[in-house]
């Protein structure tokens, strides 16, 4: 789900980013064409009654409210109101995406400290990733609606394969009325610790390194589930959207164009579409689309994370790194530059341009500097006093 435009940006040239104008998936129209529709659609209205229904003694009361609403509308703070909420959406954004467990550097400690080749270690190895996969898959289970949607029931996990049937079994027995997520981290400790005292894990180092690393990623849970659990206060969402919305609805009237042969200030021209108040609400209103968007990143918009995709990508790279790669290393040989105390791998014809000389710092260029700048040789290189 998410839009990913980053090879489109990657060099800064002439109309980069009006490539990115003509993208819909993600894009804003998207998101603000329903709203930008009915507001016209609505001024127009006004526009055709004021101009042809109200009588000449109602525009003269019309003119007046519109002059009233343009005028008071300015005192709502819209700039600063939502310009901080908005802020505060992409720092909470950008803090959750920080928060994804990810299993990568767990599978390299459990792959490299619990050892033996035997069947009993690789049930060991491949237990723990899945126990700490099934934490997190647990969590987006709670926190994502994709998710959810996915594995509807616990039945869904064990027909998946995530889980046993006499794991579902412990879970369900356990006299717990919160979130369960933690359980598999907890059997995760009680199977690290048994395979310490069979000697599959060599020593306390270990072993520590290990259970250090599987409390980072019970912590990223945790911080998800803080997330979801602790919202932006609502109280602040509905001053900002009433602050959006009731300012627009002032402009319906308040930026409607009057008759200029009444000689009011500002009315001079007559014009049927109010651009610079449709580009004022895609600007405002498309802001506040973007809080809405981003306030909770674990849903089904475009650019929501991809929690399934996280789901299977770190199920995969897990087990694989405890299982098939375990001890897996390619034929160990002597590299290109063995001889070489300088290695230079080669350029191409196409990143020839970017071979640069080392950079030795700035100072040490001054002699080329002041011959430049017309210094004489003496000034450059002065002999000591």
């Amino acid at each position: 789900m998410t839009v990913t435009y980053s090879r489109w940006v990657a060099d800064a040239r002439l109309g980069t980013f009006y490539r990115l104008l003509l993208r819909w998936k993600g894009s804003i129209y998207k998101l603000l064409y329903r709203e930008l529709l009915i507001f016209t659609v609505m001024y127009g209205t006004i526009s055709i009654t004021y101009r042809c229904i109200l009588t000449e003694e109602q525009r003269r009361m019309f003119e007046k409210l519109s002059m009233y609403c343009d005028q008071y509308a300015q005192l709502i703070p819209v700039s600063f109101v939502l310009g901080f909420y908005v802020t505060l959406v992409v720092t909470r954004w950008w803090g959750q995406f920080e928060s994804v467990p990810w299993p990568d550097r767990l599978s390299a400690l459990v792959s490299g400290h619990v050892r033996g080749a035997d069947e009993g270690a690789r049930l060991v190895r491949r237990s723990l990733m899945r126990y700490a996969n099934l934490s997190g898959i647990l969590i987006y289970r709670s926190v994502s609606t994709a998710v959810y949607k996915r594995f509807p029931t616990m039945s869904h996990l064990v027909q998946a394969g995530l889980m046993t049937a006499e794991e579902l079994r412990h879970l369900e027995e356990l006299p717990s009325p919160h979130n369960k997520f933690w359980v598999p981290c907890m059997w995760f400790v009680s199977l690290a610790m048994r395979a310490r005292s069979e000697g599959r894990i060599n020593n306390d180092v270990a072993m520590t390194a290990i259970l250090n690393e599987l409390n980072t990623l019970r912590s990223q849970c945790m911080r998800l589930y803080g997330y979801d659990w602790i919202s932006l206060p609502l109280v602040y969402t509905q001053v900002v959207t009433v602050a959006v919305y009731s300012f627009f609805l002032a402009c319906l009237i308040g930026r409607q164009f009057l008759d200029p042969a009444q000689g009011y200030p500002g009315h001079n021209l007559d014009f049927y579409l109010p651009v610079f108040t449709l580009l004022q609400f895609f600007f405002y209103v498309g802001w506040l689309k973007v809080a809405e968007q981003l306030i909770n990143p674990f849903g089904e918009d475009d650019d929501d994370f991809e929690t399934n995709w996280l789901v299977d990508r770190n199920l995969q790279v897990s087990l694989l790194s405890v299982d098939e790669m375990y001890d897996l290393v390619p034929l160990v040989e002597r590299d290109k530059y063995w001889d070489e105390s300088e290695p230079q791998p080669p350029y191409t014809a196409a990143s020839a341009e970017h071979r640069k000389p080392s950079f030795m710092g700035s100072a040490l260029d001054i002699r080329s500097f002041l011959s430049e700048t017309g210094y004489s040789a003496g000034n450059i290189n002065p002999p000591y006093m």
